[in-house]
């Protein structure tokens, strides 16, 4: 469980250092995080921090470093699952900005942009493929490269998984002993569900994309109908908080189908619910709380254990205090 230091006095003398240090009052205290996230669920952040540029995030980090403040990085909240007594500490807010169009086919991404829609549309403007497959999942592009962001390719071609490291030409980092540097793709260790972030704290500032020139018309074709495919399979964020898939893949057999064989699909537990029309998937049906979802998560893992003898991982990052 995260340090509990910054609770009464110590959250004021933190939050004074920070702010003194910073030079600035965009420092806030006791801020729910709910809003933050897909899953529209959080409790407060003792201080939150929303890093504009890649100088800020590496001036509030270091900072907080220096007075010895618990932080989380965080972009829109899209993979995690935040507790209900909400973050002992600093959260940090990346929104990190900036789409640059180098020579030939590559492009240079702040961390904090969204993959959809600004930067896929952006490459299609630009003749430019490849990202164009990530259409509708609502990560950054620090958040894609912590996860290795993947899509499934929608019927009838489902034997396509295609992942963020396939365009990763290299990133410009924050290293977790503080120094700024440029590494290449094979820096990251990417495999499934995985990059190096999730062993070191080293923070992505901007990443170097290289594209494939493309037909924009073919691309905005593709783009529609995986979205649309999306659509159809995916809760509407607008209406039902959700992370996308709770579990990770199970070769040979989806997390999905196992938990609609065990009958779960459409399970309630409080304000969170096993989505009807996909069962990898968790909403929170407007008053869910990160308690609702745990529940549900524990009970779908004893149900597949028991029933059909598979282990559920899950797939997204568990955060603060619950």
């Amino acid at each position: 469980m995260i340090s509990t230091k910054l609770r009464s006095t110590g959250i004021k003398r933190s939050w004074q250092g920070l702010r003194d240090r910073f030079n600035g009052p965009n420092i806030e205290t006791n801020v729910a995080l709910a809003p933050f996230t897909t899953f529209g669920i959080g409790g407060p952040a003792d201080l939150l921090f929303h890093a504009k540029s890649s100088e800020e995030l590496v001036e509030v980090v270091s900072i907080a470093k220096d007075l010895e403040i618990p932080y989380f990085l965080m972009g829109r909240g899209a993979n995690l699952l935040i507790g209900d007594r909400g973050f002992r500490g600093l959260v940090i807010i990346c929104e990190v900005a900036g789409i640059d169009f180098l020579d030939g086919n590559r492009v240079r991404v702040g961390s904090g942009v969204g993959i959809y829609p600004e930067l896929t549309t952006a490459a299609v403007e630009k003749r430019l493929g490849g990202l164009h497959h990530f259409v509708g999942i609502p990560s950054t592009v620090g958040g894609a490269m912590w996860q290795n962001l993947h899509f499934l390719s929608p019927p009838p071609d489902r034997s396509r998984t295609v992942f963020i490291e396939e365009f990763v030409e290299s990133a410009c980092i924050l290293s977790e002993t503080g120094e700024i540097a440029v590494v290449d793709n094979s820096y990251f260790k990417f495999a499934y569900d995985y990059s190096i972030l999730h062993d070191r704290n080293d923070i992505v500032l901007t990443v170097d994309f290289a594209l494939d020139q493309e037909s924009p018309q073919k691309l905005r074709q593709i783009m529609k109908e995986n979205l649309d495919w999306r659509k159809n399979r995916h809760p509407d964020l607008i209406r039902f908080g959700s992370v996308g898939s709770i579990f990770k893949k199970i070769e040979g057999i989806g997390a999905g189908r196992l938990i609609d064989l065990c009958g779960l699909k459409g399970k309630i537990h409080g304000g969170a619910q096993i989505f009807d029309r996909h069962a990898n998937i968790i909403i929170n049906r407007g008053t869910a709380t990160a308690s609702d979802v745990l529940a549900l998560i524990n009970l779908t893992q004893a149900t597949v254990a028991q029933e059909q003898g598979y282990e559920l991982e899950p797939e997204i990052t568990l955060v603060g205090e619950f």
